[in-house]
């Protein structure tokens, strides 16, 4: 079980609580293509009584038909507005200021709208953050691990910014969400099992974007699954865990197997890679080759649990297996 809660995003989470009485809004930003799974349920315990903006980014990658509904969903919730953007663009990014002051209401004119900036490794919070002052502040890379510290900056619009590292949380309660994560690279590949998430991403993929799947990859089908108690599943033991695979509909490893013989991954004797078909697959969905994809909708958000089983979970652990210990998921672009 991945352990992935280290040392400096608990002191991340401390920074947050206390710098939050001096602040006017919060700005949570959000992958477009996974909103509910990319939402760290402890910033919004965290921000309760204060307004958030949810920035939806990468939109550019997402699915618009869906991105819509999202928006609506969160624009339903109290003190909460919602924008979808692609952080490199500055023309969507203009409209973050004024909404920023419609969620602070009224403040002293004599000082800028607070405006702190949280969310989970990898969501995009650096590059909306040089977006919005436009020029070089924060470090953006392409994995997590990048932000380590808070740090101030004012924009135009009389807005100061507070940016914070990305912060996960002690456990995933949805495994489908853990998957998620993993398939966008939220989670550092070298603490999960590529094959693995490559597999679940496939089926799920397969249910939602079919034709995206067979157009990329010039698949002939797309095979349904049957749950096989005797065979090899592709959830790790235990009675807790759930078939993903079951509820997708769709058979994982078949269709990644097919990804692998098609590029590059065959070897000799016909012996399948399934390594090369899991890289193929999760590098071009992050990468948008797949086309503009949404992995989850509000329909796709659990009931609250009954409060008889939050007593009862403990602190858990996370859902994914690793290959190894690599531990330090902090914020990226």
């Amino acid at each position: 079980m991945l352990g992935w809660y280290p040392g400096h995003m608990n002191k991340a989470r401390r920074q947050i609580q206390e710098a939050l009485p001096e602040i006017d809004v919060a700005i949570e930003v959000l992958d477009a293509r996974l909103p509910y799974s990319s939402a760290n349920p402890m910033l919004a315990s965290l921000t309760r009584h204060t307004p958030v903006l949810k920035i939806l980014s990468r939109a550019d990658l997402a699915d618009p038909e869906r991105t819509r509904e999202w928006v609506a969903y969160f624009d339903a919730q109290p003190d909460t507005r919602a924008l979808a953007v692609t952080t490199t663009n500055a023309r969507e990014l203009k409209r973050i200021p004024k909404l920023c002051h419609e969620l602070a209401g009224q403040i002293r004119a004599d000082r800028d709208v607070r405006v702190m900036v949280m969310g989970i490794p990898n969501v995009g919070k650096s590059t909306l953050i040089n977006g919005l002052a436009g020029r070089s502040i924060a470090k953006t890379g392409n994995e997590p691990a990048v932000t380590k510290r808070q740090q101030k900056v004012r924009i135009t619009g009389r807005v100061a910014l507070i940016d914070t590292p990305g912060v996960l949380w002690p456990k995933i309660e949805d495994q489908a969400s853990a998957y998620r994560l993993a398939a966008t690279g939220a989670i550092r590949d070298t603490a999960i099992d590529y094959v693995d998430v490559a597999v679940v991403t496939a089926a799920e993929l397969a249910r939602r974007y079919p034709e995206a799947l067979r157009s990329r990859y010039k698949l002939v089908e797309l095979p349904g699954y049957a749950p096989n108690p005797d065979a090899d599943r592709v959830e790790a033991d235990g009675p807790q865990r759930v078939d993903l695979l079951a509820l997708a509909g769709f058979d994982g490893h078949a269709i990644l197997r097919d990804i692998a013989s098609r590029r590059g991954g065959l070897r000799a004797g016909g012996e399948v890679d399934l390594h090369r078909g899991a890289e193929v697959l999760l590098h071009e969905l992050r990468d948008g080759k797949l086309g503009r994809l949404t992995l989850e909708t509000p329909d796709d958000i659990p009931p609250p649990p009954a409060p008889e089983a939050e007593a009862e979970a403990g602190t858990g652990t996370e859902a994914l297996p690793r290959d190894n210990d690599s531990g330090d998921d902090s914020e990226t672009a």
